[in-house]
């Protein structure tokens, strides 16, 4: 893409000009460029929009749907009657099962996809 560019004898031969005829006229030569400038800026073809981005998501607020705390309390009080039913009808093996099975359950609801 190739941009228009104010010739430059143009402006060199405007401000050999602005020299020539003194301070008086600085005014209405700073306005001929100024003006020169902004024809050229308008000649641009304008910049496209920048890409619409998606939805930013909310920020996870800490104790919002994160209920690991409260699993693990209520593994522990669940338990206590676990293991001594457990205890009671399968003996060593029935306790193995039922702290597998609330360990199990813990580490998958920790390590769940979020």
């Amino acid at each position: 893409m190739t941009t228009r560019r104010l010739p430059r004898e143009d402006l060199a031969a405007a401000l050999a000009a602005r020299r020539e005829l003194g301070p008086d006229y600085d005014a209405a030569f700073i306005e001929t460029v100024v003006d020169r400038i902004e024809e050229a800026l308008d000649a641009r073809p304008a910049a496209p929009a920048p890409a619409p981005r998606g939805r930013p998501r909310a920020p996870r607020v800490s104790g919002d749907g994160d209920h690991s705390l409260l699993l693990a309390v209520l593994s522990m009080v669940a338990a206590i009657p676990l293991s001594a039913i457990a205890v009671v009808n399968a003996g060593g093996v029935g306790l193995f099962l039922a702290w597998s099975a609330i360990v199990l359950i813990n580490v998958a609801y920790n390590f769940r996809p979020r």
